[in-house]
């Protein structure tokens, strides 16, 4: 009787293992991407968003041909700004970066405006890019 008891444990502890693990294959679904390009004359910004729940990142390069910066602002569904995040100012060469724009909000960044900023002038140039 103990021996069938003992084979009756083993085959349950067997079968709840397996039904507990994951399939196999199983991955956690990654966070959707968009790339962004953003070009005025021979400087430019590229690179990737990554649209997490409550922020969202960017990475990527910024290519100065005077003075610009990059700068980029989320928005929730309604047109409220919801963080910004810049590069700061950057002259006369080809620039990495990697940050992250706050988009603390009801459903998180529904867009964002990414921005090539001339320092010298008062302008800049601006797309956007809506959560995918």
């Amino acid at each position: 009787m103990k021996t069938h008891l003992a084979a009756l444990g083993s085959l349950l502890l067997t079968a709840g293992t397996l039904l507990g693990a994951p399939a196999a294959g199983a991955q956690t679904a990654a966070y959707p991407t968009t790339p962004f390009d953003v070009t005025v004359g021979a400087s430019y910004l590229r690179g990737t968003l990554t649209w997490y729940n409550r922020s969202v990142g960017a990475d990527g390069t910024l290519r100065a041909v005077g003075c610009h910066r990059a700068w980029f602002g989320a928005y929730g569904a309604s047109g409220q700004e919801l963080g910004t995040w810049s590069t700061g100012i950057k002259c006369d060469g080809t620039y990495r970066f990697n940050g992250t724009i706050p988009a603390d909000g009801p459903g998180g960044a529904a867009y964002v405006k990414v921005c090539l900023d001339d320092v010298n002038t008062p302008s800049s140039k601006c797309v956007r890019y809506n959560r995918p």
